[in-house]
């Protein structure tokens, strides 16, 4: 059998253990429906298994490891939707995707069809570490130094189940990028690793205590060139410093951040220091043989192109505006000559940021069987990325895609909303942001006005766990109560890439009913005191929030 384009294969062992984790849960669900196990009793077991108990339904959060799909596998969770849900999943800003309508009596069943497909819901939920992130650019991008789905994969395999790390202080989350780019947000996660150019070849950053959440803070670089050979000493190192002295007390002050700001940087890192002296660098020890061991188990697609294929897009570009407004907004450049990087935005305008039907998800899969090699990227911002499509296919793939409605010409534009599911499916919600986001979507929805606005990110959180990233919007929306109405708290500047900032709060919230006029008047005073090629950042570092701040309240 070999492997799927991009996709790491499970051997035996894998699949055997995934059995066997099935049969133990299939038990313990048993007994919580017969009632020998009490929900406080089951919790911890299910919460192992990937399953939230939510506000109407149990939730099923399925790992994507580093964002990786094949077609086999997307068709599947078109299936679970179509089955067992309501006919859609939602991809999530951590490269995986919740079903939220699951009977509890179905779970087993599901965990059985996943693993079928070599899918399962471990380390989604709990405080363990979770589904490592990656570049959804990853294999193809041209300012690539190391793919770094194979060391995201080396990372799945050492933090699965590790003896040391099940049960830590709190939830822990790790991203990888191959490039010096920050496309995975590294700053804002617990470790977030960039690779970085050296004369040794590719060595490793490592920031560590970012974090968004009651107290969103900027991960601090502690080691700036890590080898290869030395990365899992040096994340053991760091969990297992985190591990020993982060608090349990707590739950707000339980993660890493807090521990590094305790600490200090420089007082982590003496600890960190102290724990790799003690450790035995042979055992931990990288080598190019495991290294490559695991990268033959990807298969590496044959990424020619027919001659022409660049001037075919060239030409097809010339012929049709849309399409070329597409284009400039949804891909990006691949290294290998005459194929390009394709983002489909899961963000129709008027829609749920990152839903997708069934029958979406079915389409899908067959695209990605005629144009990518049959595999599908999950991205950190709940969109999907079709990675090595030839450029004289290209107009035909965007014109399938505008078939299933997933064709907007909207990424990284105001259009491509981040949102959590808020008070819509969460117990914690505030508010709720799918409305927000859906009426936004839908005033910003002409793809000429996206263009001429330029590069604008808004995020949306229904409360201050942040799991929308309102933190790092250029425009972020944090839902909050007041005596049982729904009101926005407005942060401006917020970015994720090598400039990485938090927000600032612009002001008092606003009610729901104000927010989406109070967004439109800060996009049109921006786009009235902009100077030539100033991106909104830019008007904003340049003039301060005043202008904007003055436009928001205008009416208030």
């Amino acid at each position: 059998m070999n492997a799927p384009v991009g996709h790491y294969l499970y051997n035996a062992a894998d699949r055997g253990f995934l059995g066997e984790r099935i049969a133990e849960f299939e038990g313990q669900v048993r007994r919580r429906l017969e009632g020998s196990l009490s929900e406080e009793e089951f919790k911890p077991l299910r919460l192992m298994n990937g399953l939230y108990l939510q506000l109407h339904a149990y939730m099923l959060r399925v790992a994507i490891p580093y964002g990786v799909l094949d077609s086999r596998q997307l068709r599947k969770l078109a299936h679970v939707a179509r089955r067992y849900d309501r006919g859609y999943g939602h991809f999530t800003t951590r490269q995986n995707i919740q079903f939220n309508w699951i009977r509890l009596e179905d779970t087993p069943a599901i965990l059985r069809e996943l693993a079928d497909v070599d899918m399962h819901a471990i380390q989604t939920s709990g405080n363990c570490i979770r589904n490592v992130t990656s570049d959804q650019f990853a294999g193809a991008a041209a300012d690539e130094l190391m793919d770094p789905r194979v060391h995201a994969e080396i990372l799945r395999q050492w933090s699965t189940l590790h003896p040391e790390f099940t049960f830590l202080p709190r939830k822990f989350k790790i991203a990888i990028s191959g490039s010096p780019q920050d496309r995975v947000a590294a700053r804002f996660h617990d470790i977030g690793i960039l690779a970085r150019p050296s004369e040794a070849g590719p060595v490793f950053r490592i920031f560590v205590g970012g974090g968004l959440g009651r107290t969103p803070l900027v991960g601090q670089e502690m080691f700036d060139s890590v080898p290869e050979e030395r990365l899992l000493m040096t994340l053991e190192a760091i969990l297992r410093v985190y591990n020993a002295y982060g608090r349990r007390d707590n739950i707000y002050k339980a993660r890493i951040k807090i521990l590094v700001q305790a600490l200090g940087i420089d007082g982590y890192r003496a600890e960190v220091e102290q724990e790799l002296a003690r450790m035995n660098p042979d055992h931990y020890r990288l080598s190019p043989e495991t290294v490559e061991a695991i990268r033959a188990r990807f298969a590496a697609p044959d990424l020619s192109a027919p001659e022409g294929a660049s001037d075919a897009l060239a030409r097809d570009r010339r012929d049709n505006p849309d399409f070329a407004r597409w284009v400039r907004s949804n891909t990006h450049p691949h290294f290998a000559p005459g194929r390009i990087v394709v983002t489909v935005s899961v963000k129709p305008a008027g829609e749920i940021p990152g839903d997708a039907s069934a029958d979406q998800m079915d389409a899908l899969a067959d695209i990605a069987d005629r144009y990518s090699f049959g595999e599908i990227r999950v991205t950190h911002l709940q969109n999907l990325v079709l990675a090595h499509v030839a450029q004289d296919r290209l107009l035909a793939l965007w014109q399938e895609l505008q078939a299933i409605d997933l064709g907007d010409a909207n990424h990284e534009l105001i259009g491509d909303i981040v949102a959590c599911p808020g008070l819509d499916y969460c117990a914690l919600a505030n508010a709720r942001s799918i409305p927000i986001a859906q009426k936004l979507s839908a005033r910003f929805a002409d793809s000429t006005l996206q263009e001429k606005i330029g590069p604008l990110r808004i995020n949306i959180s229904g409360c201050i766990n942040a799991c929308g990233h309102h933190h790092v919007g250029h425009i972020g929306l944090l839902g909050v109560d007041k005596r049982g109405e729904e009101f926005f708290q407005i942060t401006l500047g917020g970015r994720a890439d090598d400039l990485a900032r938090t927000g600032a709060i612009l002001g008092a919230a606003l009610p729901e009913d104000d927010m989406v006029d109070a967004i439109a008047r800060i996009v049109d005073r921006y786009l009235s005191i902009r100077e030539t090629g100033e991106g909104f950042l830019d008007t904003l570092t340049r003039l301060g929030d005043a202008p904007f701040k003055e436009a928001a309240y205008e009416t208030v």
